[in-house]
């Protein structure tokens, strides 16, 4: 039964992954919560099957000529660089740590696109009132 709930929060991971929004927001809690996978565990997890996930998404993203060649080593060289200190720091962190960072991040991160929801959604809204308006007279 583990190997059939791994091999579904894969697919759930994949999923997510693919469509660019981070497949490790959802594998992580899915492993941590669901299947008791220590945080530390979860994140090796994650990160060693965003690899291949990252492969394939960017051949196609290639092939569709949906990639900004132009920034990519802007964003690439600082990531890989804070990456290698990222990996270097979590040694030396309790797992626990790791897990109420990872919540606070989830929290934050769920927070920031609620608001920026409703703020499109306002902005929505007040357009189409001012369409409205201006089309009554």
């Amino acid at each position: 039964m583990q190997i059939f709930l791994l091999i579904i929060a894969g697919i759930i991971g994949g999923l997510i992954g693919g469509m660019g929004m981070g497949g490790g927001t959802l594998l992580i809690p899915i492993l941590t919560i669901f299947l008791n996978v220590p945080q530390k565990n979860a994140q090796a997890i994650n990160l060693t099957a965003f690899i291949p996930m990252a492969i394939v998404v960017t051949v196609i993203n290639a092939i569709r000529k949906g990639i900004d060649y132009k920034n990519v080593l802007l964003v690439a060289l600082p990531a890989i660089a804070t990456s290698v200190l990222s990996a270097l720091l979590v040694k030396k962190i309790s797992s626990k740590a790791l897990s109420i960072g990872f919540a606070c991040f989830l929290i934050l991160l769920g927070a920031a696109m609620m608001i920026d929801t409703l703020r499109k959604c306002i902005y929505a809204y007040m357009r189409k009132c001012r369409e409205d308006y201006i089309h009554s007279d």
